[in-house]
Parts: C-alpha cells; sequence; structure tokens
C-alpha cells in the first residue's frame, strides 16, 4: 500500500496555521466540526426537515426556475460561505481574490459568513425558497447532499455556460459528472474534502495502518481507534472495505456495513464516533488510528511529524461543498463570473494555499508552486492520477432511503 507523506509546508504557511489552529480561527477546526454537526443535526432530527416530505418545491421549467436578473445595471453580488473559507490579508481586514474579482470586473461582493451549518442554513433560507422569494443571497456554498436536495427541489438555478469558461474548461475530471448534477448544470465545486485513514506512527509502534479491516479488527489498535460521526463517510469506507460501490448499492449493503460498525462499536474496538475532537486525539496518540478528514492531516502534520495517512487499496471517500445560484437570486450573471474568477489557476492557487483542501481546478499545479512548492506537491491538495482514480462518492438518496439511512446510523453512534 502507497503511503503518502508531504512534505513540511514553508515557514510562512507554517507560522500561519499556528496562528490559526491556537486561536480556533484554521480550516481545521473550521471545515471538519462543521461537517460532522452537519450530520449530528440530520441524526438528531434536523432530517425530517430536510426530508423531500413537507418541502414544497419551486416552480420551475426546463431552464431552473424563473428570476429576475438585475447584474447589467446592479455590479454588486452577495456571497454566503463557511467561517475560514476564504483567503484572508495578514492582518484578516481583506479577501485578496475578492478584490481581484472587484479590480477585474467592477463588482463589488458582499461577502458573509453565515454558514455554520448546512441544516441550520437551510432552514433559514427554505422558506423563501419555497414561497419563490429570494433569499438575499446571488451565490452560496453547501456540502453535495444539500445541494442535490436544493437541485431536486428547483431552489438552484441553471448556470448559463458562457459565463463559465475557465470553470468548465478547468473543472478536474473527477468532481465533472457528481449523479445528482451531471455536467454541473447547476454547480460547481469549491473545494473535494476526501476522506482517509490517518494514524500516529508513534501510538501504532511504527505500524502502517492502511485499511478499514485494519481499525475494525486489529487487536492491537483495541479501544485505540475512531469513526466520524459523518453517515456517508463511515458508511462510505465501510461499504469499500467490503467490496461495495458507495456509489451502487443496495439496502443489504448498508445494513451490512452498519453491522460491521456495529460490532466494532459492541467489541470495543471502535473507541467512539467522532466530529473533529479526533484531531486532538490522534495528535496526541489517545487515538491510533481513525478515518480523517484530508484538510486536517494536511495541519496536524506541519506539527507533528508522527501523523501519517494512507488509502485504502479498495479506495476512499470523497465529498465536495459546492457553489450553487438560488433561485429568485437577482444577480445571476455576476455570480456566475464570481464562479468562473476561481477557477483561473492563479486564483485558485491562491485558496488552495490558505483553505488546504482539494483544489478541484485542473492546472493550478504550477501556479500554487509559486507559492509553496510543498502543497503543489501534496496529493490532498492536488490529487494525482493514482489518487484521482481511487476516488469515490456516496450515492444520491431518495428522501425515503436517507431517513432510514440516517436512523440507522443515528442509532449506531448513539445520537
Amino acid at each position: 500500500m502507497e503511503q503518502y507523506e508531504p512534505g513540511r509546508l514553508s515557514g510562512a504557511q507554517l507560522a500561519a496555521m499556528r496562528r490559526s489552529v491556537t486561536s480556533g480561527r484554521g480550516a481545521l477546526t473550521r471545515r471538519s466540526m462543521l461537517r460532522a454537526s452537519g450530520a449530528g443535526a440530520l441524526a438528531i432530527g434536523g432530517l425530517a426537515g430536510l426530508s423531500g416530505c413537507g418541502i414544497p418545491p419551486a416552480k420551475r421549467d426546463e431552464n431552473g426556475p424563473a428570476s429576475i436578473d438585475d447584474s447589467a445595471k446592479e455590479k454588486r453580488i452577495v456571497f454566503s460561505n463557511w467561517t475560514e473559507y476564504m483567503d484572508t490579508s495578514e492582518d484578516e481586514k481583506h479577501y485578496p481574490s475578492l478584490e481581484a474579482f472587484t479590480k477585474r470586473t467592477g463588482i463589488t461582493v458582499k461577502y458573509t459568513a453565515d454558514i455554520n451549518d448546512n441544516v441550520e442554513f437551510f432552514g433559514k433560507i427554505q422558506p423563501q425558497l419555497a414561497a419563490g422569494q429570494d433569499t438575499g443571497r446571488d451565490l452560496i456554498c453547501v456540502t453535495d447532499w444539500l445541494a442535490a436536495r436544493m437541485i431536486r427541489l428547483g431552489y438552484a438555478q441553471k448556470l448559463d455556460p458562457s459565463n463559465l469558461p475557465h470553470a468548465f474548461a478547468n473543472l478536474a475530471e473527477q468532481f465533472r459528472m457528481p449523479d445528482w448534477d451531471p455536467g454541473r448544470a447547476y454547480s460547481y465545486p469549491w473545494t473535494g474534502i476526501p476522506t482517509v485513514i490517518a494514524y500516529n506512527a508513534k501510538a501504532t509502534g511504527g505500524r502502517a495502518v492502511t485499511s478499514v479491516s485494519q481499525l475494525l479488527e486489529d487487536p492491537r489498535l483495541k479501544g485505540r481507534t475512531s469513526f466520524l460521526t459523518e453517515m456517508r463517510d463511515s458508511v462510505g469506507m465501510t461499504l469499500l472495505d467490503l467490496g461495495k460501490d458507495p456509489a451502487d448499492f443496495t439496502d443489504d449493503d448498508f445494513d451490512a456495513a452498519i453491522a460491521r460498525l456495529q460490532k466494532g462499536a459492541d467489541t470495543g474496538q471502535i473507541r467512539r464516533f467522532t466530529g473533529n475532537d479526533y484531531t486532538a486525539d490522534l495528535d496526541k496518540g489517545d487515538i491510533a488510528a481513525c478515518l480523517a478528514w484530508a484538510g486536517d492531516i494536511v495541519q496536524l502534520q506541519a506539527d507533528n511529524p508522527n501523523i501519517k495517512y494512507t488509502l485504502p487499496k479498495t479506495g476512499y471517500m470523497i465529498s465536495s461543498d459546492n457553489l450553487l445560484v438560488p433561485a429568485q437570486a437577482r444577480h445571476k450573471t455576476n455570480a456566475e463570473m464570481l464562479i468562473d474568477h476561481y477557477y483561473r489557476p492563479p486564483i485558485a492557487a491562491e485558496l488552495a494555499a490558505y483553505i488546504n483542501y482539494v483544489c478541484p481546478v485542473d492546472g493550478v499545479r504550477p501556479e500554487l508552486a509559486k507559492i509553496d512548492k510543498t502543497m503543489a506537491d501534496n496529493p490532498l491538495i492536488i490529487p494525482d492520477a493514482e489518487m484521482a482514480a481511487t476516488s469515490h462518492a456516496f450515492r444520491s438518496l431518495s428522501s425515503k432511503e436517507e431517513t432510514a439511512y440516517e436512523a440507522k446510523f443515528a442509532k449506531l453512534i448513539g445520537a
């Protein structure tokens, strides 16, 4: 099993990361915690608010819901994103990549980091969307499963390819055909989020951990492994280990994966299911090995050379956060131009250097190398061909499946 051990980051990047982590402002805290909180909200009842039942779809034609586009006369955009998901200046008062967009196009961006949780955010905007009203936002960034739901309900506008030449040309192949938006008619990814196996080499006595089977069965790891509270990641990785395809599985396959995880929990092999708090335990060695989000590993490795990761031979899971134009948004063309801006390789490199997640933009490597060569060579940020080829996405679920599967997973993790 090939192991990837990326080079350490530059002094400037390392210092910035340390400041971020110690101040609670880094992507380490931001993204992993909030992915978990979204899953937790579903598990404990938020799913009812997101299921197809009771949510009226917007009226739509084959091109998506009709709306008025004031882009030509109003050179502005309102962009809602997750916290700590945009490059900032050293004094944290400016967003360089957004300012570059305004300088080039004359379009001003009101940027708000007001997404703290997928379920919570959807609860904010769903009433307006259901009523066919403008949410006050022209561009939003949500995780793939929620993007799929919004598209299905008619809550997103179909994008105009003529305004997206860089995005169309430079979108990495592994992100082009999600089953919930084939060909990216309604969305473009902001970042990719791989789920890998991480381990603390000091805690494992130098032994590599390369499979979910080891996490679940190796007696030397008993009580020192953890899985994630995100159903699609923990179940998806287990399905792969069972030889099943997370993009094409049955109810029986899902139940087999749950049963396998349940056995691990019942025997004490699995210490616990975690959100972002696995990072502290892995760093200290209290957790010897676990499922982990790649962006966390990039940052943990900056301070701890014992943190390693592997990609199982069976493959790994990848999800994405995605840019959508909500139904009835008033500045659709401007929003499309901003999406396209982030698919220009120099801009994409600037963003990737700051947030450290998988960049979905082809051609970014030489631009990122100008900023930090070790980052450009890190497959957790720019996957090589082998890594890209072994990624798997969890298939879209029907409302009935989502309700049933989340209930079973909630019971497993004790939510």
